[in-house]
């Protein structure tokens, strides 16, 4: 394996770039974000990538101790990825990340690929307290781990067990969260999501 390029400045940030800064890094890392992924179902949720680069991100991502891979015992019999603690410590840096660059998404542009777990971030950070939440929109639903310490922040597909809160809202009410230019509690309250579940957070949700 080559050795790991540095910008060779003894600061923080310039280390922290070391490891991450390379281009699909974060987005490997907000896909392993989900748990154990297969590499085909990476290359699948990252469109634009092309299988050499991201072989070699997953190859720098084991070397720098931010992801591990393993074999899935039968009948899975796959290998998978998934973040070590380390990697997982980049959550709120992408968290950071993308409330900064919120203001940046302006109108889908044509070339534009959407997947629905793509929401779950931005509907992360609108949710104060912890539990299983599941969110349905047109192109599919997914679930978070609001509040989660360790597994899964967020995975495809419906909540696996009884969720806390259950969200549905159309797109258009998602990508206006994503914007910034509506909070989750203001498309309750003016009815552009509909809340039900009887957990903490589906109460919260209902009594702002």
């Amino acid at each position: 394996m080559p050795p790991r390029r540095s910008y060779d400045q003894y600061c923080s940030a310039a280390r922290a770039l070391d490891l991450v800064g390379d281009r699909w890094t974060l987005l490997i890392v907000r896909e392993l974000l989900a748990g154990p992924r297969r590499y085909t179902d990476l290359h699948a949720d990252l469109p634009g990538v092309s299988t050499d680069v991201l072989a070699s991100r997953l190859r720098d991502m084991e070397r720098d101790g931010l992801a591990t891979r393993r074999r899935l015992p039968p009948p899975g019999a796959a290998s998978v990825y998934e973040l070590t603690d380390r990697g997982r410590e980049l959550l709120p840096v992408l968290q950071a990340l993308g409330a900064w660059g919120q203001e940046e998404l302006g109108e889908r542009r044509p070339t534009d690929a959407v997947r629905a777990h793509w929401f779950a971030l931005p509907l992360l950070r609108q949710l104060d307290g912890e539990g299983l939440v599941e969110v349905r929109l047109e192109e599919g639903h997914f679930h978070l781990h609001a509040g989660a310490e360790d597994g899964p922040v967020y995975g495809d597909g419906p909540a696996p067990g009884e969720p806390d809160a259950l969200l549905v809202l159309d797109t258009g009410t998602c990508t206006a969260i994503g914007r910034g230019e509506l909070s989750l509690l203001q498309a309750v309250r003016e009815g552009r999501v509909e809340v039900s579940g009887a957990g903490t957070l589906a109460k919260a949700l209902r009594e702002t």
